[in-house]
């Protein structure tokens, strides 16, 4: 009997509810049908929560209508619960930076000839924080959330197999909870150590070790839902490089809309970068994956280009919670209709013809 996994990226919380979007208009247009019905989880970032809940047994439409609907407590997030300073991290910044700049000072007046500029700078630039942000009120509240929904902490309980993929920082390799050495791990502890995104959360400590985001990586981790026996893997990436036209104003802005990428700003153009890299690299090591392993089935989602709405947002940002959820449901729709669609072949056995 074939399997199917479920591979699902990050991008932050509009990432997740892309995510989220995309699969409850599959649950939607297949009768039957649930994302909890997956044979394998994967998760990394944002996606380590959704696939966490989903691997529990809830529906992916359960949690649309908890994100659409404010007054909904299924899944009650709060900005409070992700933006909350790391108190002990700040505090080493300002012990660090204090004894910095007494370096600097000592170094100045006893040889203000010899004095090494760009090194005494550079002991400042080692006193910035490891993230601005802790996920201990998010581990709090996933926990609380498991909890109350019934959805063990152990991996080895989960009504289905789920990896959450992080990296280990010290070790600069892959790090996968729910397997080996890392199988007993909490589950809420793992989904924050996987969703630790570098500058903005500090590290995740777990028995004496630090992670971070595991990020899509070359084959988007799709290696591991293969392994776990799945002869297809359907592949969620939300973070694509936008495509301007500079024919017309599809760039949104704080000043309204503009023609180029660079008038959304530095940060903007750096996240432009980035996605570029990532995409190109994701594509390459999917198609070496797949040339090597013809067996395994990849089938890639992401938004469309063209389409700047999943641009237009800060990955943090919650309120756009309606815009982005309806975003990743109709684009889903489209692609499910289109007869040639990878996705839809993928579930062609699943899809009811409408009555007359």
């Amino acid at each position: 009997m074939s399997k199917r996994g479920l591979c699902l990226g990050g991008g932050g919380i509009t990432g997740a509810l892309y995510e989220v979007g995309c699969l409850a208009a599959l649950e939607e247009r297949y009768a039957g049908f649930r994302a909890s019905d997956f044979d394998v989880f994967v998760g990394t970032s944002a996606g380590a929560t959704v696939a966490t809940v989903l691997a529990g047994g809830y529906p992916a439409t359960r949690l649309y209508r908890a994100l659409l609907d404010p007054a909904d407590d299924f899944f009650s997030l709060k900005r409070q619960h992700l933006l909350r300073l790391d108190g002990k991290e700040w505090r080493r910044v300002m012990t660090s930076s204090i004894g910095a700049a007494r370096h600097l000072f000592s170094s100045a007046a006893s040889s203000p000839l010899d004095l090494d500029v760009w090194n005494e700078l550079d002991r400042f630039w080692d006193s910035l924080p490891a993230g601005f942000f802790t996920l201990d009120a998010y581990e709090a509240f996933f926990a609380s959330f498991m909890a109350r929904r019934q959805i063990t902490e152990r991996f080895c309980d989960l009504p289905r197999p789920l990896y959450l993929v992080a990296n280990d920082l010290d070790r600069g390799e892959r790090a996968v909870f729910g397997d080996g050495e890392l199988a007993n791990v909490r589950v809420s502890r793992a989904v924050c150590a996987a969703s630790a995104i570098p500058l903005l959360f500090a590290p995740v400590r777990i028995d004496e070790r630090d992670y971070i985001d595991g990020g899509m990586g070359d084959v988007a981790h799709a290696d591991l839902a293969a392994r776990a026996g799945c002869d297809s893997v359907l592949i969620i990436n939300p973070m694509v490089p936008v495509r301007a036209n500079l024919g017309q104003k599809g760039v949104p802005t704080g000043h309204g809309p503009r023609r180029r990428v660079r008038d959304k700003g530095l940060i903007w153009v750096s996240s432009q970068a980035w996605r570029l890299r990532s995409e190109q690299r994701l594509r390459d090591g999917l198609a070496r994956y797949e040339a090597a392993h013809p067996e395994c089935e990849l089938v890639l989602l992401e938004p469309d280009p063209d389409d700047a709405t999943m641009f237009m947002y800060s990955p943090m940002n919650f309120a756009a919670r309606r815009t982005i959820l309806e975003e990743g449901f109709r684009s889903t729709t489209r692609k499910l209709e289109d007869a040639a669609s990878p996705l839809r072949a993928m579930f062609e056995n699943e899809i009811v013809e409408p009555e007359v």
